[in-house]
């Protein structure tokens, strides 16, 4: 979500992101497959942003995605992308997740926004909602 976050604005560049990624987990001790799968998902996000945007200008129907604050903004799509491409990430968790994300990083409704959001976006989806 930090890389997502920090690179919200310009062309999506992999080089950039796997760069962030590293930045962000360096500290961490983050196993190899724990960076790749960072890498996979703040990269598909940013990559696949045009239709992300375009699900939660529907889904969310008295914010703007201009008006969002930037945290719930940078929470929302990568947990969009997971929504929407993320196959074999249950819908419930990446959305558990994201609510998470939302309470740590935002202000006090964020997760409530977040939340509300998401369902939205698997209601107006037609996606599964169990899992």
């Amino acid at each position: 979500m930090q890389v997502v976050f920090e690179l919200e604005n310009g062309e999506p560049d992999q080089e950039r992101v796997e760069e962030a990624v590293h930045y962000q987990l360096a500290q961490s001790g983050a196993s190899h497959a724990d960076v790749d799968f960072a890498v996979q998902l703040a990269w598909g996000t940013l990559q696949h942003r045009d239709v992300i945007d375009a699900r939660l200008a529907e889904a969310s129907t008295n914010w703007r995605l201009q008006q969002m604050a930037k945290v719930e903004r940078a929470v929302l799509r990568l947990a969009t992308y997971e929504l929407l491409y993320g196959g074999d990430v249950p819908l419930k968790a990446a959305i558990n997740e994201s609510i998470e994300l939302a309470k740590t990083f935002g202000g006090e409704e964020s997760s409530r926004f977040v939340n509300g959001v998401l369902g939205r976006v698997v209601t107006l989806g037609g996606l599964a909602s169990t899992g």
